[in-house]
């Protein structure tokens, strides 16, 4: 079941705050904000980047971790959550889907993902629009070339630890084949370093939005819980919609509290987007081929964002000397790339 995948991680004393009570905006706020939103996401002209965290995911049946009900609440309390769905049953959620319909018109250019549940990847998200920065469970890594397959089930293990297999990139037309390299899980371990390829793209995307929206996050692990941040200095705008109080509430431009699928629909809704319904044709774990799917970051996209980066870096007014060099900028503003936990 889906909250046993916290069991098998290292054990780790430091979880943040857990099991905040739940804030809930009157209906007539909700609608206020949601409009505000959408008049912010049209006059960035799809300069809107997403962060999800597991809030997303709970409509699905997976647990989250720190709200009232949640893994980590209840494992406090020597108690298991009461809903608890597969990885290989859960289907992804309205604000998957909707997600995936704003992508594609051109309203969310990037999501930035903490969640491991693979239902980004399930929706039929596009892989250059999404940086999963935590791992995914459907997805196996080899050790040597790093490249990535879809798995048609949840990975067994965590940490990237050998999952079963060798590489298999010499199968997909590639000049050369990688010999050699076994396939590890996708799935980080605590203190962890991120995957660089996504990380750079994450950081890079924040930081040139006109909007960041946080989506079912408490912000509690860094650096993804810093990522929304970085274009407040730049002008940009926050918004962050959890049930719960979250570390960033007080640099944030709008806090929407209430469920993040019925912000989505309300949001999709004012944009003229219908919302699809889950399509297991489209879902590449399910397909007939799965094994043969290559989960790569395209390395082409990078290197364009970076230039792109480069080059509006230079333009951005501020009182501050800015470092415009890409590798130099990260490795200054995110000085530790571990996965941990940020009180």
């Amino acid at each position: 079941m889906s909250c046993n995948y916290a069991d098998n991680l290292s054990p780790y004393g430091n979880k943040g705050i857990l099991g905040i009570p739940e804030e809930f905006d009157s209906a007539e706020s909700v609608e206020r904000k949601c409009e505000e939103l959408v008049d912010w996401i049209l006059a960035a002209r799809g300069r809107v980047v997403v962060h999800t965290g597991a809030g997303i995911s709970t409509s699905a049946g997976i647990p989250d971790f720190r709200g009232p009900k949640g893994v980590w609440t209840l494992e406090k309390k020597g108690e298991k959550p009461k809903i608890n769905v597969s990885f290989e049953d859960a289907i992804p959620t309205k604000t998957h889907m909707a997600l995936k319909s704003l992508c594609e018109q051109g309203f969310v250019r990037f999501v930035i993902s903490q969640n491991i549940d693979g239902l980004h990847l399930k929706s039929g998200f596009s892989r250059q629009h999404l940086a999963e920065l935590h791992g995914n469970m459907f997805i196996e890594q080899c050790s040597k070339c790093r490249r990535q397959f879809v798995r048609s089930t949840a990975a067994k293990t965590v940490g990237q630890k050998p999952c079963g297999g060798m590489c298999r990139s010499g199968e997909f037309g590639q000049t050369r084949s990688c010999r050699g390299g076994l396939l590890l899980d996708n799935v980080l371990d605590w203190e962890a370093d991120l995957p660089e390829r996504d990380l750079d793209m994450a950081f890079m995307h924040s930081t040139l939005a006109d909007v960041n929206i946080a989506l079912g996050t408490t912000l509690q692990i860094i650096p993804s819980g810093n990522l929304p941040l970085k274009n407040k200095k730049y002008g940009g705008k926050v918004i962050i919609c959890n049930l719960q109080p979250t570390k960033h509430d007080k640099k944030a431009d709008l806090i929407i509290s209430t469920y993040v699928d019925d912000v989505l629909e309300k949001i999709c809704k004012r944009l003229g987007i219908e919302i699809p319904t889950y399509n297991a044709s489209e879902d590449p774990t399910k397909a007939p081929t799965a094994e043969n799917s290559e989960w790569t970051i395209p390395a082409h996209t990078v290197k364009e964002l970076e230039k792109e980066y480069n080059a509006k870096l230079k333009t951005f007014k501020t009182q501050q000397k800015l470092n415009t060099d890409l590798p130099k900028s990260i490795t200054k503003v995110m000085k530790n790339k571990k996965r941990k936990h940020e009180n």
